[in-house]
């Protein structure tokens, strides 16, 4: 093993909320689960699930790499009850350009809104939607990328 490989102390439990919990959490679920996987445990969920996550946002995922096993798009209510995870952090994405409200998750000190559009929202070519959903990732790596490495 190399040394410049470090462990946590502990592992790091992250919730990654949105409206639908069909692509922007998603993808975040899965790019910190990949890479900061020796320091966090992520998770993601929508107050308004879609029940299903959306087909470009795991095509995108596997273009990168990313593995795709197990996503699925879960109720916020999922995560709290008594047999939850506890969170160490929480954060939320909305796009109040297209009324989207904040999602907050009262009583933890660790929570941040990451504004970030909605790719879904794109209704035009299929060119321009594979184009949003890679904008909407390169976003989300960008933001992670800096929470892993800090």
């Amino acid at each position: 093993m190399s040394e410049s490989i470090r462990y946590a102390d502990r592992i790091y439990s992250v919730l990654f909320l949105c409206s639908a919990n069909a692509a922007r959490s998603i993808m975040a679920e899965a790019i910190l689960n990949s890479d900061g996987a020796l320091k966090y445990r992520a998770y993601s969920a929508g107050v308004d699930p879609s029940g299903t996550v959306h087909p470009m946002a795991i095509k995108e995922l596997e273009r990168r790499g990313y593995s795709t096993k197990g996503l699925t798009s879960k109720n916020i209510s999922e995560f709290a009850g008594p047999k939850a995870p506890d969170m160490d952090m929480i954060f939320t994405f909305c796009d109040r350009s297209h009324g989207e409200a904040m999602v907050t998750w009262p009583g933890h000190p660790a929570t941040s809104i990451w504004t970030v559009t909605d790719p879904t929202a794109t209704h035009s070519s299929d060119k321009a939607k594979e184009e949003a959903f890679a904008h909407t990732c390169d976003m989300i790596k960008e933001r992670i990328s800096a929470l892993v490495n800090n």
